[in-house]
């Protein structure tokens, strides 16, 4: 790793993006390599990886992506503007053991990403990507929480966010994640369907630059409760909902049966869709979108992207993994970021 001492002059006004690897024996060392080996890039901004030099040194070498070189750096305000930067969030040499969940590449996934966390609470860094952990190696008493999202939220004092998959042309909300498909109604009640699509709605209007959004809501139920014979959810909550808000002025329809709404394409008819749980929004996206798309998180006071993949040890280290996901998620950072500097009045 080439190390840079002078100040940092060229490029100073570009946002400046943190990366993390997220686990290093899954495919995130990879992508990034493959992303960052596109050096227009550092014409669009500066970029931070976090994690360690050692570990992208191997991974540089099994996977012949040598061309990427990092500058090293431990201040921030000596940022090389024309190549990568990297700091070291660990001086450990772990053994790489890819493919495999191991409690160390867990610990070096928290690290880096509680650095990050901090650089970008300080305003170091502008915005943040995340490449994939895996949420079961992740140390519990360093991370108790089910992902990243959870994670900056207690960070950044956020009660509720929003995931927000997004590919050209397509965004899908879900109103309850990581839960137990059991629970899914009962934590769906109006209090939260209203505070996610205002979520969406704010989204869609200042990281979008969506001036009125249309939004479509998905029914909980099959064939959207079938006026009351398959579930009373959509005509008890979901219209009476939908009613307030248009009275309010924000064109929200619905609710639509999810699968004649994607099998009709009616997705293209939106600025944004509320899926009513996690399963029914993602199969569609990933069924749509699984190689491009991205994973926002709306409603925080920060930016953060990843892609909208896992881990996948099965290829990991076998230089199989398609960086387009990744690739994305750190131009829609870019966009989000340049979408809430102009604002909308």
């Amino acid at each position: 790793m080439e190390k840079e001492t002078g100040p940092r002059e060229e490029g100073r006004d570009l946002p400046v993006i943190g990366i993390t690897p997220g686990d290093f024996n899954g495919i995130g060392p990879e992508i990034i390599l493959k992303t960052l080996s596109d050096n227009r890039i550092t014409r669009l901004c500066r970029v931070i990886v976090y994690g360690s030099g050692s570990m992208m040194n191997k991974y540089r070498k099994l996977l012949n992506l040598e061309d990427v070189n990092f500058n090293t750096v431990t201040e921030t305000n000596r940022l090389n503007p024309k190549r990568p930067n990297l700091i070291n969030c660990w001086t450990e040499d772990y053994a790489l053991t890819i493919g495999k969940s191991t409690a160390e590449a867990g610990l070096c996934a928290f690290m880096a990403l509680d650095h990050a966390a901090r650089d970008l609470k300080d305003g170091v860094i502008d915005a943040l990507v995340t490449a994939p952990i895996n949420k079961a190696n992740m140390p519990p008493a360093l991370f108790p929480f089910p992902g990243h999202t959870e994670f900056l939220e207690s960070r950044f004092g956020t009660e509720e966010s929003l995931m927000f998959l997004v590919d050209e042309g397509l965004r899908i909300g879900v109103a309850t994640g990581h839960i137990p498909l059991h629970d899914v109604a009962k934590a769906l009640t109006r209090d939260r369907l209203n505070l996610k699509l205002d979520l969406m709605y704010n989204s869609l209007r200042k990281d979008f630059g969506i001036q009125q959004p249309k939004i479509a809501l998905l029914g909980l139920n099959p064939h959207a409760g079938e006026e009351g014979k398959i579930g009373n959810e959509e005509m008890n909550m979901m219209e009476p909902l939908i009613r307030t808000l248009k009275d309010k002025g924000r064109m929200i329809f619905g609710p639509y049966p999810a699968d004649g709404f994607f099998g009709a394409r009616m997705q293209t008819r939106f600025d944004g869709i509320l899926a009513a749980y996690h399963d029914q929004g993602l199969i569609a996206f990933k069924a749509l979108s699984f190689e491009s798309g991205v994973n926002f998180t709306a409603g925080l006071p920060i930016v953060r992207t990843s892609p909208d993949h896992g881990t996948a040890y099965n290829i990991a280290g076998k230089n199989l993994a398609n960086p387009d996901s990744f690739r994305a998620a750190l131009f829609l950072a870019l966009e989000v970021l340049k979408a809430r500097k102009q604002g909308i009045s």
